[in-house]
């Protein structure tokens, strides 16, 4: 049987990048590895257009990637034969979100968004420099949050939200207000384009596409893999691992434990 060709789905913070400093570099022997054996890396993450393309070239990565949690797929020039970048957008736009928030917020709702904080505040709240949490207020389809209210009003939030076909995702630091969509969608949709290329490159030699992620809004993307890969962080005791898969689980946190397992998985599948 053909060796299979490989495709990697990540989130970001807490998973490749460290929870606390978001530093990449411990995942360096694994990024490199990946890059020599030309296997794909989809950045999958929380994170807006701004600030992934910013780390994209940290990182010398080209690949199409993920962002706001599958508000959109962004997808480089000269990648499936397009001429020019495109972005292919899913749920709601932002702006009908912050319509949505400002009225329950009229209501009696409580809490502050990003929309409602300046950089330099979004700055202290993260640990982002000024020019990162300027890229972080960017966003296409997504408004994180931090709930002020109780926690009984915060269930009548979401409930109201889900009344709007909007939804609220846990995420490592906010809640992220949303539409119908989550990592999963963009996964899936590129994990399509992939296949379609690589049975004209390499015949019918097996796809895998392996997710990491580290909080319980990678769980549909984690889901939708063939090997689903659970880094260990803040919430990652709530992912649950499908039991029918070749699922693992870090022992390190962060890139390190992204480091360890990417490499497991090169080595097991003959890279």
């Amino acid at each position: 049987m053909a060796r299979p060709r490989l495709l990697i789905f990540s989130d970001l913070d807490g998973t490749l990048l460290d929870h606390d400093d978001y530093r990449w570099q411990p995942a360096g022997p694994a990024l490199a590895k990946l890059r020599a054996a030309g296997i794909p890396l989809v950045l999958n993450s929380s994170k807006t257009l701004p600030e992934i393309r910013a780390l994209r070239e940290e990182l010398g990565n080209t690949d199409p990637f993920i962002v706001e949690n599958g508000a959109a797929v962004v997808i480089p020039p000269h990648t499936f034969g397009n001429a020019r970048e495109e972005v292919v957008n899913f749920g709601a736009t932002r702006d009908r979100v912050l319509e949505v928030l400002q009225a329950q917020r009229n209501a009696g709702a409580r809490f502050r968004g990003f929309n409602d904080m300046s950089a330099a505040e979004l700055a202290g709240k993260t640990g982002l420099d000024l020019s990162a949490a300027e890229r972080a207020k960017q966003r296409l389809g997504t408004e994180p949050l931090i709930w002020q209210g109780a926690g009984e009003e915060l269930a009548r939030f979401e409930m109201a939200l889900s009344e709007e076909n909007l939804r609220l995702v846990p995420g490592g630091r906010f809640l992220h207000a949303m539409g119908i969509f989550d990592k999963a969608d963009g996964a899936r949709f590129l994990l399509s384009k992939y296949k379609e290329q690589y049975r004209e490159q390499y015949g019918d030699a097996p796809v895998l596409a392996i997710a990491l992620g580290d909080s319980p809004n990678d769980q549909q993307m984690l889901e939708s893999a063939d090997i689903p890969v659970v880094i260990r962080g803040v919430n990652s005791e709530a992912v649950r691992l499908p039991s029918a898969k070749h699922a693992m689980r870090s022992l390190k946190p962060g890139p390190e434990g992204w480091n360890e397992c990417v490499l497991n998985l090169l080595f097991e599948y003959g890279y």
